[in-house]
């Protein structure tokens, strides 16, 4: 078999078999096909696309390049979920915790933030002592243990994942619904649930920008965890202006805490309940989606969630008084208010410049080797539909001295429409596939 014959073979828009697709991801696995190669092959599966036999072909090859983790001994009913990223998601902060409080496992291995989006992994590491980085024996230890973990995905999990992600950013080849969907879906399934709700979200703050191409992602990412034995359902979520009040890792994590404590931000709990309603259904703790919204409800209200998220915490190495006692959390060196220009409402917000603005203050990273500030951020007192008047304030920055203050407030205050009307509600939570 010859890499140049599979290329010519996609290029000419025909079908590729399974062995065709193994041969090509085990040659990036072992470094045996040169980069010129993989980039023309990428090339050509982005013009011509994959149907939804090749796209799980590949997404089985990627995830069998490294290794795969069986948890069935720990619980056959693990499950897991995973946000396509957006800003002021804290979502899994509250999630995990609450979901493995009403009885399932949950293990969740996240990633860290780049660009506009935020990381579960730097929200957690706001918290001192905080180890993202279990072995494979802690981890399902944690799980035997405590019912849930948050780590952070190890090396050997889907490799040839990390090496084609790199190639399709400098190659114009990162928008392709079928190599977004084997990337997710390679490392998720990699890490063993049985199950997984996507959260996939659209709008101005999300990579799916259109409705559209969401529901497009949103239908391969099942398809394919089908395809593969698991269970899998996906939410189109909208992500048109920041989710709750916080931007920022310290201030997300504490919001995270208010959530957790019946206390958090109304469009948080909602789009969270949905997600674990669920979750407790797929794993068997609930006899169907409306009584895991209840189940969920119920362990906010008795305090158990927040529990499980401080036992986490505790056995990951975590200074879980900072859960306890918020205001150990490290404060920002400046607060500068943010004014409107002018009365009106509230009609749009680019959720996309609101993450850059506060990675201007130091929140998050422009590259990957990027030192974050995690007591910096953004606390959005105006939301869409809100009236406000002229040089009331619509956001607090929390910054440090060394921030670029001024371009950011300059950067948040270009991100948000004010109009004379009060735009038309959007539903959180579109569709469920």
């Amino acid at each position: 078999m010859r890499v140049y014959d599979c290329i010519q073979k996609k290029r000419d828009g025909s079908v590729l078999t399974a062995e065709e697709i193994e041969f090509i991801v085990a040659g990036v696995a072992n470094d045996t096909i040169p980069d010129y190669q993989l980039s023309a092959f990428l090339m050509a599966a982005f013009i011509r696309g994959m149907n939804p036999e090749e796209t799980a072909h590949y997404t089985r090859a990627m995830m069998a390049s490294g290794d795969v983790l069986d948890l069935s001994d720990i619980s056959p009913l693990t499950v897991d979920k995973h946000s396509t990223g957006g800003v002021g998601d804290k979502i899994s902060l509250v999630l995990a915790p609450a979901v493995a409080a009403a009885g399932a496992i949950v293990p969740m291995m996240s990633g860290r933030g780049l660009g506009h989006t935020g990381g579960t992994l730097d929200k957690l590491e706001a918290i001192p002592g905080y180890r993202i980085g279990l072995s494979v024996d802690e981890f399902r230890a944690a799980l035997r243990e405590v019912g849930v973990a948050i780590i952070g995905q190890t090396g050997r999990l889907a490799p040839a994942d990390k090496k084609l992600y790199a190639l399709r950013d400098v190659t114009a080849t990162v928008d392709s619904i079928p190599l977004i969907t084997g990337s997710i879906m390679s490392k998720k399934l990699a890490a063993g649930p049985a199950s997984i709700v996507m959260d996939v979200k659209w709008g101005s703050g999300a990579f799916m920008r259109t409705i559209e191409d969401a529901r497009a992602l949103a239908a391969s990412l099942t398809a394919v965890g089908r395809h593969m034995g698991r269970k899998v359902t996906s939410f189109i979520t909208d992500m048109n202006q920041p989710l709750g009040r916080m931007v920022g890792n310290a201030l997300e994590t504490i919001e995270a805490v208010e959530c957790l404590q019946g206390r958090g931000p109304a469009d948080i709990m909602e789009l969270t309940r949905v997600q674990a309603g669920e979750m407790l259904f797929m794993a068997g703790r609930a006899p169907s989606f409306d009584e895991g919204c209840t189940l969920f409800d119920r362990v906010i209200a008795d305090g158990s969630a927040f529990e499980k998220f401080v036992s986490m915490v505790e056995n990951q190495g975590g200074d879980a008084g900072y859960l306890r006692d918020v205001s150990r959390f490290p404060a920002a060196a400046e607060r500068i208010e943010v004014r409107a220009k002018q009365s009106g409402f509230i009609q749009a917000m680019d959720s996309v410049s609101i993450g850059i603005a506060s990675i201007m203050l130091g929140g998050g990273r422009e590259r990957s080797e990027d030192v974050i500030d995690h007591s910096v951020g953004i606390e959005v007192l105006k939301k869409c539909g809100d009236q406000v008047a002229g040089d009331e304030p619509i956001a607090i920055l929390h910054a440090s001295r060394q921030s670029k203050t001024q371009a950011a407030l300059e950067r948040y205050l270009a991100a948000v429409t004010i109009g004379p009307a009060a735009p038309a509600a959007r539903p959180l939570v579109v569709e469920r596939i």
